[in-house]
């Protein structure tokens, strides 16, 4: 997976998770459907976190510009 790709994952976890979050502001929901969405983002912000740790690694993994490796 590029870093384009994981962008764009990453962009599409934080959009769900912003629609869970206005879902559930509105109070339209009842109580099992509130608690199933609760459930539903907190496995969204796993999801997201897992990612991002992914991300960091690999930029880690990536010499720094400017920089030549050792011999």
């Amino acid at each position: 997976m590029t870093t384009d790709d994981a962008a764009s994952q990453l962009d599409a976890l934080v959009e769900r998770l912003e629609r869970a979050a206005e879902q559930l502001r509105s109070g339209d929901l009842s109580a099992d459907a509130a608690a199933g969405l609760v459930e539903d983002a907190a496995s969204l912000a796993s999801q997201a976190s897992a990612e991002l740790e992914r991300l960091s690694r690999a930029a880690a993994a990536e010499p720094i510009p400017g920089q030549d490796p050792l011999l």
